[in-house]
């Protein structure tokens, strides 16, 4: 008969390998939530386009769906922005407000609160997300009865829980903000991070070394893997509002919309609003788990600060955001530039948890974070 912490063990491995089978099937649910309402609007543009320009702009009346017209009322100025910014929403926007009176159209406006429509795809793939989160979180439990610990105390478990918290963190997000346009960025994401855990990382249950076996471990870990969390939102947000933006751009200087799906994602100036809040919260974690690392340090090798390469990305990382927050709030970096910061931010995070984890000793390297 094996210990229980082997069996919690394998537990833990099933209940992960389940986590990312659910989490594949919610990804597939997010990706096809994009392409059928991207191809639904491009037949409500088609539509449109037959009728004369009298006729079009009473598009969702001759639909027979006036009763929804509540919702485009909204569109305009819920993502108009702060006065005097220079970027406005297009007529993309409004077109995404004709197909959101029709049932299919932009699920999010520029509040980001939910409309009264509803997709079954994305519901499924929420519903499923859910699932995979509860069976996921079955699985760090499971690893934490069985090591005796907080599980994440090597690189496996710090993936496997960074996972976990990411999801989670966008599921409670939900609840007051429609973000389901982030789903396959997100999910995505958490299967490649669970893969990679399994694959490249994989440690069995065991017992920590004694630098590590401290309440610390707990404070600084915790809040770090909670801020990168947040930072992943905020990529997904950056690189979508980059995207956002070269289409409103196309679309205002009279091209074609190829990116029909991109109708279902708010304009990017409330991306980038959204976006700079959350990493304002995120940056008040990861300054606290740089201070707590630092008071970790000094009480398990007798200095504050080492130069080590970790604790030099740790401050890179702090660096970039703090340049991203005040270049934005003072200096108007705003648009693209913006995005790109936090791009670049998000990047340092992740070199940070591979590339220097994998390839660079030092003080950390034992414990694999």
């Amino acid at each position: 008969m094996l210990p229980i912490n082997e069996t919690m063990g394998q537990y833990s491995e099933l209940f992960m390998l389940l986590a990312a089978g659910t989490y594949t099937v919610a990804f597939i649910a997010f990706a096809w939530d994009l392409a059928k309402s991207s191809k639904t609007l491009r037949a409500v543009d088609l539509k449109a386009a037959e009728l004369s320009g009298a006729d079009a702009a009473r598009v969702p009346v001759a639909a027979g769906v006036g009763e929804s017209s509540g919702a485009v009322n909204r569109a305009d100025g819920d993502v108009a922005g702060p006065v005097g910014r220079a970027e406005r929403p297009t007529s993309s926007v409004a077109g995404a407000a004709a197909g959101n009176a029709a049932g299919v159209g932009q699920t999010a406006d520029g509040t980001m609160r939910y409309s009264a429509e509803r997709r079954a795809p994305a519901r499924v793939a929420v519903a499923l997300t859910v699932l995979g989160a509860a069976i996921h979180a079955a699985g760090v439990i499971t690893r934490a009865i069985g090591s005796g610990r907080v599980p994440w105390g090597n690189m496996y478990e710090f993936l496997t829980t960074g996972a976990f918290v990411a999801v989670a963190v966008f599921l409670l997000v939900l609840v007051r903000r429609d973000l389901r346009f982030l789903g396959t960025f997100v999910v995505g994401l958490a299967i490649i991070m669970l893969v990679a855990a399994s694959v490249a990382y994989w440690t069995p249950v065991g017992h920590l070394v004694p630098a590590l076996q401290s309440y610390w471990l707990i404070i600084h870990v915790s809040i770090a893997v909670l801020s990168s969390a947040l930072f992943t939102l905020t990529f997904a947000m950056s690189a979508l509002q980059l995207v956002q933006s070269h289409r409103q751009k196309t679309i205002a200087a009279g091209g074609a919309d190829k990116l029909g799906f991109m109708r279902l994602v708010p304009s990017a100036l409330s991306l980038e609003n959204l976006s700079y809040r959350i990493n304002a919260i995120a940056f008040v974690g990861w300054t606290f788990t740089l201070m707590f690392g630092a008071i970790w340090a000094e009480k398990a090798w007798g200095r504050f600060w080492g130069w080590d390469t970790k604790e030099v990305w740790t401050f890179v990382i702090w660096v970039v955001y703090a340049g991203y927050l005040h270049a934005r709030a003072t200096r108007g970096w705003t648009g693209t530039r913006a995005a790109w910061l936090s791009i670049v931010g998000y990047l340092c995070v992740v070199f940070n948890f591979t590339i220097v984890n994998q390839f660079f000793n030092g003080l950390h390297s034992y414990s694999g974070l």
